[in-house]
């Protein structure tokens, strides 16, 4: 009987060590995120004034680092598709329809795409001169791809600034992500038109860094409690 008691006792020290264990794991792996947060927010108010090629960037088909995104890049292409983008929301919160176009990179080894933010989608008709055969030389920001639907994916209309909507549309292996351009120029000079800022990114990490912290104290604090609880049982009944 003893032998049995003490193998009792050995498997319930085993178990509260395992739930303490995860407990503990919990609030680490909070802690993380909390880390993760703050990193993204401080990157976020850096700017970096170095203009980047898109190869520094970004690679096809590869989903882009979030260190990248704001980062400014220059490209150079032909426009080989263009589309109404609406319902998008700019850095002032206002709404608007956006032209977007699917640049097709030059120079890049299998042909490759990016979707370009233009500009105001009734702004579209403001460089008629502007064709497929037309070299583009521009700078703008990377963005990531958005998650949630604007509008219905139809023909002309993508319903979100996202790559993977308009996979089979174009011959093309495609980046994440999009760009947002500053000034687009070709060999006759610079094209003058009304340019959008996007708005700031969401952060991939969801909550705040403070309701993080939170959760790491609460998670500590129960391993903690999952300890004492055998010893405080033992005083009880001793």
């Amino acid at each position: 009987m003893k032998t049995k008691s003490i193998i009792k006792k050995f498997f319930q020290a085993l178990g509260v060590i395992a739930i303490a264990l995860v407990l503990i794991g919990l609030g680490n792996w909070q802690l993380d995120r909390a880390g993760m947060v703050k990193e993204l927010k401080a990157a976020a108010k850096v700017t970096d004034p170095k203009v980047y090629s898109l190869s520094d960037l970004a690679s096809p088909t590869v989903a882009l680092d979030s260190r990248n995104v704001n980062k400014q890049v220059a490209v150079s292409g032909f426009y080989v598709a263009n589309f109404k983008a609406p319902l998008q929301r700019d850095k002032d919160g206002v709404v608007s329809d956006w032209e977007v176009a699917l640049l097709q990179v030059d120079g890049v080894d299998p042909l490759s795409g990016i979707l370009v933010v233009r500009g105001l989608w009734s702004d579209r008709l403001v460089n008629p001169d502007v064709a497929m055969s037309t070299r583009i030389d521009l700078v703008g920001n990377m963005q990531p791809h958005q998650n949630d639907d604007r509008a219905e994916n139809v023909p002309g209309v993508i319903s979100r600034l996202d790559s993977s909507v308009i996979v089979g549309l174009a011959d093309l292996q495609l980046y994440d992500g999009f760009i947002v351009a500053q000034s687009e120029s070709t060999r006759d000079g610079e094209l003058i038109r009304t340019r959008v800022i996007a708005q700031e990114p969401v952060s991939r990490v969801a909550g705040y860094y403070w309701q993080h912290i939170s959760y790491v104290a609460i998670w500590w604090l129960m391993a903690a409690i999952v300890l004492y609880l055998p010893f405080y049982r033992r005083s009880i009944t001793s």
